[in-house]
């Protein structure tokens, strides 16, 4: 059976989106978690701490200070992306919208280019600002600092070959990261947790526990 490029395509994709979230889990699976379980993966202790320096969609220098004192939830993505990124974003969209309004005026959410060819501050304003201008960050930098970045929290992209026109895409990993207010890497979110599920856990971590 030959496989259509719209099928190879939406393999590869599958298999990037857990990709970061397998090579976590396995860092944690012999780890046990005391008090009340996470309904995500628990990643406490087994990745770094959120630090980076890019431009935000305001064109500014920004770096992980910005967000202290704030929950932040990480996702890597870029604008052109036809399927994934706007599905992930949507859905944490509804996370949002579960959270009391306490709780996520705490909350910030992180969209970081692994395609900044395209990506210009700009573009990523207002992509995010499609979205939730008030809750979404996008972030964008030079290669090196995107790929630097990428390798710190064990994240997968990769750029598909250009069609006749010179576009692409870019498949990578879908997995959210989630950092406590200060900024310790504490749950990892897939694309099998449903919005009430990462709702619950963030509240949580916005609230202290665990």
């Amino acid at each position: 059976m030959t496989l259509s490029k719209s099928s190879k395509t939406s393999v590869a994709r599958r298999f990037m989106s857990r990709l970061a979230a397998a090579s976590v889990a396995l860092l944690v699976a012999a780890c046990s978690q005391s008090g009340a379980p996470w309904q995500l993966t628990n990643v406490t202790g087994h990745l770094p701490d959120l630090r980076f320096a890019l431009t935000a969609d305001d064109g500014r220098p920004v770096d992980a200070s910005t967000f202290q004192g704030q929950t932040t939830l990480v996702y890597f993505g870029y604008t052109h992306c036809p399927d994934v990124c706007p599905e992930t974003m949507a859905r944490l969209m509804q996370v949002l919208a579960k959270l009391n309004d306490k709780d996520a005026a705490k909350v910030r959410i992180l969209f970081i280019s692994v395609d900044p060819a395209r990506d210009s501050p700009q573009a990523l304003h207002d992509y995010v600002g499609a979205f939730d201008a008030q809750h979404v960050r996008g972030l964008t930098g030079t290669d090196r600092q995107v790929e630097s970045l990428a390798r710190r929290y064990r994240v997968a992209y990769q750029m598909e070959k250009r069609d006749p026109k010179g576009n692409y895409e870019v498949t990578h990993s879908s997995a959210v990261y989630i950092f406590d207010a200060r900024g310790r890497a504490r749950l990892l979110a897939t694309d099998h947790d449903s919005p009430d599920a990462i709702a619950h856990d963030v509240a949580r971590v916005v609230e202290g526990e665990g």
